[in-house]
């Protein structure tokens, strides 16, 4: 919308510097962190002399950036304050410091290569692509026949220049978990040796969202339909979607494995393997930073519509306004 003249301030509400009074002296001007300031009209402003507030037009007049009192002040007299309203009928731009970093009370460094998480803290904007890249195996065979969660001999690659990238899985008794929520690709290779009666060894991820019940999340199965024992090397992944990392979590475990048949593992080279790779964000991260901004701008509106609404009674008050209905 144009305007003649200058354009209407709204809802920038301000306290000037304090103004020391000089004797003999009417006109002043008014500053707010030492710049100068124009407020819209002296009927936006609320000044106060000597413990009074002073009538807007009559008591004093504004031109610019300079308050001029009806008489000149003296030693003596004091200007308690003044506080430039802006327009107090329309929700504009908000007050000062109702969504600054201080009101967010955000945690880290605001710069132009930082943003502001739905946690409220500031952090670097990620390099992107994969951030977090585990491998574990098997370090030593099963014995024949075994049909359970796999609980020990495993153990993190640490040979021939293994490459591990981030916080790496926590592993403990068996369970694998999470170093942070999000999309993980588990992927699982199992090197099996079977027995010529053996049509069907398996390899299960199961998987738990509480913590406690896990299910088969995906299986591997290696056997022999024909005489004479053979090896096999298989390989099968899941996509887990990691919401919780105290609730969300895997193991492995062999089922449906004959008497001689078995996982191999070996201490200084791959053979059974688990793989994760961090894919991304999970979108339960990605929707509550949008809920939490929704809800900050929502709760910031508030605070700003109750500030002008009680700068605006207070200013009807001290003009001793009478509304009739």
């Amino acid at each position: 919308m144009a305007y003649i003249g200058r354009e209407p301030q709204i809802g920038n509400f301000q306290v000037c510097d304090a103004i020391s009074v000089v004797n003999g002296q009417a006109a002043y001007t008014m500053q707010v962190s030492s710049v100068n300031v124009s407020p819209e009209s002296a009927n936006h402003m609320l000044v106060s002399l000597n413990g009074v507030l002073q009538q807007p037009n009559s008591s004093f007049t504004v031109s610019g950036s300079t308050i001029t009192f009806a008489s000149n002040l003296v030693t003596g007299d004091v200007i308690d304050f003044i506080q430039i309203l802006g327009s107090t009928l329309d929700l504009g731009v908000p007050s000062d410091n109702t969504v600054s970093l201080a009101k967010l009370t955000a945690t880290g460094t605001k710069s132009s290569s930082t943003f502001l998480r739905g946690d409220n803290s500031f952090q670097e904007v990620p390099a992107g692509g994969i951030t977090m890249a585990d491998q574990f195996r098997l370090s030593a065979d099963q014995s024949g026949g075994t049909n359970a969660i796999i609980t020990s001999n495993l153990e993190r690659v640490d040979t021939d220049g293994f490459g591990q990238l981030g916080t790496g899985m926590t592993l403990s008794s068996g369970v694998f978990s999470f170093p942070s929520t999000g999309i993980y690709n588990i992927i699982v290779t199992g090197h099996m040796t079977v027995t010529d009666s053996d049509s069907a060894g398996n390899l299960s991820i199961e998987t738990t969202t509480d913590n406690s019940t896990f299910n088969d999340a995906c299986i591997i199965t290696a056997g022999v339909l024909a005489s004479g024992g053979c090896q096999f090397s298989v390989r099968n992944n899941f996509i887990f979607d990691v919401t919780n990392t105290s609730t969300h979590k895997f193991h492995l475990k062999t089922h449906s494995m004959g008497s001689g048949s078995y996982l191999m593992g070996e201490t200084d080279r791959n053979r059974t393997t688990i793989t994760v790779i961090r894919l991304g964000d999970t979108w339960w991260q990605i929707e509550n930073i949008y809920k939490k901004h929704y809800i900050l701008s929502m709760v910031e509106i508030g605070m700003v519509g109750k500030n002008i609404i009680m700068m605006a009674i207070k200013f009807l008050m001290t003009n001793e306004c009478v509304m009739s209905v």
